[in-house]
Order: structure tokens, then sequence, then C-alpha cells
């Protein structure tokens, strides 16, 4: 009897939502709501910088914590933005993109056997990961607004009873996706509270740090004191530069943590493509004028889809960051949210990403009442999205 192809651990996996519903949206001609890149450039300042250190011969191998001046970059914008000092040459470490940057802190602090907390609906690589690594999720789900809560919430006694003395890591997304919740300084404190009694180290995922619309505030979990010196913050250029396909990331850590992560990094990618990176430290040193217009446009968007999508009869809650959008679809007598987008992308012209697949088995009908819609993309085309949309639910109903 011959032995299955693929190892265990990625038995499991199957072809990604994001890939799926990305092909059908080419089949079918629909305006692609669904995946979250841009369909627009980023700055020219920061892709001339590129085509300029390409030019210069910064083209061979970074060493493997990444660029100096890329480093020195990260830690000017950590204290420019957050007022959190940041050795450029203990505490970083430059990836290929946020993905890694994951993988690499994950592959550096768990070991077989230990637990990871993560909040639920969560970005699919979290689950991914900690099955590579032979460790046990531990999900909880974040609640969704109603009477009593104005915004996704938590409740903290499920949040406590997922802690156990195997718990090794547990993983904050914010500004989230999908939910679009923006964790508030009150909430990070009790969270740092939990962390300490069980002695737990934090992964912050921030790479929609710059997309936050007031009054929400993004604080990095890495400058509240219970928890700095026990997180481990991870970001990228992609989200708040529009280039996403550049996949330059990051991490920021103390030294201990830093160095577990970077051991892991060496062998991963071992170094990250060096015109990019000179091009990201760029970036990094725009005016705050362009961090501005970042979010006033996002902002300008988010109003844009929220509207259509109200007018097409789906309810939806404003995010407080990042550039996805919940909308409510129970109501419409579909199975499920997977046979809602499927309907959608075949008969209406439009693609969205069906959210259950962001939660564990066991909380899978928690997604399944909604579906994700993302903004990062030109007027013309939300525009055509909703038009599409209010025809088409409109003859459905």
């Amino acid at each position: 009897m011959s032995r299955p192809s693929a190892a265990e651990r990625v038995s499991r996996f199957g072809t990604t939502v994001f890939s799926e519903f990305s092909a059908l949206a080419l089949k079918h001609g629909a305006v692609n709501l669904g995946q979250g890149f841009p369909d627009f450039d980023g700055p020219d300042a920061v892709k001339e910088a590129a085509q300029r250190a390409i030019r210069d011969g910064v083209n061979q191998y970074a060493i493997t914590t990444g660029s100096k001046d890329l480093r020195q970059a990260i830690s000017e914008h950590a204290a420019r933005f957050y007022g959190q000092q940041v050795d450029p040459d203990t505490m970083v470490t430059v990836t290929s993109g946020a993905t890694e940057a994951i993988l690499d802190v994950i592959l550096g602090l768990v070991d077989p056997g230990d637990e990871v907390i993560a909040f639920e609906p969560f970005y699919d690589s979290y689950d991914a990961n900690i099955t590579f690594i032979g460790a046990k999720a531990r999900y909880v789900p974040l609640r969704a607004p109603d009477a009593q809560h104005a915004q996704w919430w938590i409740d903290w006694a499920e949040l406590e009873a997922a802690f156990s003395p195997r718990t090794r890591l547990l993983i904050l997304n914010s500004p989230q996706n999908p939910t679009g919740k923006v964790f508030t300084r009150e909430e990070l404190e009790r969270i740092g509270a939990l962390c300490v009694k069980h002695d737990v180290k934090v992964l912050s995922d921030e790479v929609y740090e710059h997309i936050v619309f007031a009054p929400a505030q993004h604080v990095r979990p890495a400058t509240v004191p219970s928890l700095a010196d026990r997180t481990v913050t991870v970001s990228s250029m992609g989200k708040t530069f529009s280039l996403t396909g550049w996949k330059i990331g990051w991490v920021i850590a103390p030294p201990p943590l830093r160095d577990a992560v970077q051991r892991a990094h060496q062998f991963v990618t071992f170094a990250t493509a060096s015109p990019l990176q000179t091009a990201t430290a760029a970036a990094l040193r725009l005016p705050d004028s362009y961090f501005q217009e970042l979010t006033a446009n996002y902002l300008a968007r988010r109003e844009k889809l929220l509207r259509g999508l109200r007018e097409a009869g789906l309810p939806a809650h404003a995010p407080e960051g990042s550039y996805f959008i919940l909308a409510e679809i129970s109501h419409l007598g579909f199975p499920d949210d997977v046979a809602f987008c499927r309907h959608l992308v075949t008969q209406v012209g439009v693609a969205a990403i069906p959210p259950s697949v962001f939660y564990s088995p066991d909380h899978r009908h928690l997604g399944q009442r909604f579906a994700r819609f993302a903004f990062c993309k030109t007027d013309g085309v939300l525009d055509e999205g909703a038009r599409r949309l209010r025809d088409g639910l409109t003859k459905a109903r």
C-alpha cells in the first residue's frame, strides 16, 4: 500500500478561499470585492526608490536581519507614531511579508503540544501555522455588535477560560481582519493582565495600523506596560503603501524574543529582497501628510461601500479599521455564507468572501450570517459593485 503524497500537517488544507473566489470572479467577469489587495498602485516616490536601488547595484543578499537602513527606518517609525523606543540592531528583523513573520514568531516561540490562543474570526495563516508546529489552537470568538455593544466585543469569561498551563502564545490582530475591530487600551490592559498571570507571550499583527478611522485609535500593544516585555509586533508595508506584491514585513521585539524569531527566520527565507528594503525605508519616512491622506481616502471608500451595501439591503457595521466590511446576510434565506457568496459571484457578478472559513469548526456558525467585502478599490470599481449588488439582490428578493 503506497503512502499518501502529502504530509499529514498539510493534508487538511485545500485551496485558500481567496484563490477560489478570485478564480470564480475572473470566470464570471465579477467585480472583485473579495480578496484584500488594492487595485491601485502605491506612491511613485517609493517605486522610484526601488528602481534607483536596482540601478545602484543593491541586488545581492541583504544581511539576514534586514538592511541597516530599513531597520533604522522601522525604529524611527515606531518612535514617530507610538513613542516606542526600538533598538534597530537588537530588536528588529525584516521578513518577506507579515505572513512569513507570523510563521517565524510561532516557530521561534511555540513548541509541539503547546497551546496558542487566537480570536476569531482570524486571518487564515494563524490556524495553518499553529498546525505546522504541532501546537493546539484555543479559539475565542469576538462577539458581534448588539444592543449592548457598539463594537465587536470580548466575552472576558470565555477568554480567561481559554488559558491553561500549556498556553504559550496569544495572537492579537488590531485593526482586525475581517471584523475591522480596533482593540482599545482598556482591552489591551485586561489582556495584558491575563498574559502576566499565565506567563504568556503575545504576537501582535498590526498590518492595518495606518488604516484606522476616528474616533478609534490604534494602540500598539507593546506600548502597554504589562505587554511591553512579552510582545512581538508584526507589521508590513503592503497595506500602508498599496504595494502588497512586494512582501516586505518586519518583527519588533525585546532582544530575547527577537533572537528566537531570528533563529527561525534565517532558515525560512534567510533574507528579503534588497532593493525593496531600500524603497521601504523611503516609504516609512514619507511625511505625515501621506499617512493622513491614506486614512482620509480609505474613509471615503468605506462610506461609499457602506452606502452601497445598505442600499442593496445588506445591513453593515462600519469597521473601526482595516479595509473590510462584514455585511449581514442571514435575512436573505441562503443556507450559509458560502452559498450566498457563490450566488453573488455567479448570478450577481460581485465577489465577496464567506467569513465562516475564518472560524474554527465549533464556532463556524457565527460567521455564516455575514459576507466580507473589501473596499481597497478605486471609486469606479466600488460604484459598479454597488450597482450590481443593488440591482441583483433587489431582483432576488
